[in-house]
């Protein structure tokens, strides 16, 4: 795009490396700041910045907080005898907006991978395993994907043997879906259906 000056390019560059997000509408997103005003520019910029030095892991439960321990982890009127296993902390999100699950969270951080290299010792899972009491039910709640299935049988697994009682989220999430791309409705369906593994 030799007629686009390099600061608009390197914007388009910029969204582009977002997930989901083509050059067509990396450009339309330039091009929308481009004609913003400079206040909602500034805005924009302060909120980015905002993320990256405002947001914390929370050291619970894995899942992003401003206050370490996150509001969850930290809310006295949430189940202690439920414990939620999620891939990535924006999985939370989908489980809260459903405004149905009073139980508490954990991040593995993403999922078992052989061929990326991804193995139990770059998750989560030990200090999973160092949380989970036996008067505990453990949902794992991972993506129904080949990776999520496996990492959720490889946890199920490590569960029984410590005698702790475990479930899956029931069918009807797509395979190959991911949570926070999956409708409420769906999600309460699946959460109210889990079965026991």
């Amino acid at each position: 795009m030799g007629f686009v000056p390099p600061t608009i390019e390197k914007l388009i560059e910029s969204f582009a490396k977002f997930p989901g997000i083509g050059k067509k509408t990396a450009q339309r997103m330039a091009f929308h700041v481009l004609k913003s005003n400079k206040e909602q520019a500034v805005q924009l910029a302060q909120a980015v910045m905002d993320v990256k030095s405002k947001i914390l892991i929370c050291t619970i439960c894995g899942g992003i907080t401003v206050d370490d321990p996150c509001v969850i982890c930290t809310d006295s009127k949430r189940s202690e005898e439920l414990l939620c296993i999620v891939e990535e902390s924006s999985d939370i999100y989908a489980f809260e907006k459903t405004n149905s699950y009073r139980g508490k969270y954990h991040v593995l951080g993403g999922v078992l991978s052989p061929l990326d290299g991804i193995g139990p010792d770059d998750l989560t899972i030990d200090k999973l395993m160092n949380r989970v009491t036996k008067d505990m039910e453990v949902i794992l709640a991972t993506n129904p994907s080949i990776e999520g299935e496996a990492t959720a049988l490889y946890i199920s697994k490590l569960l029984k043997e410590k005698g702790i009682k475990s479930s899956k989220l029931a069918r009807g999430l797509p395979v190959g879906g991911a949570l926070e791309y999956i409708d409420e409705a769906t999600l309460i369906r699946s959460l109210e259906g889990r079965v026991t593994l």
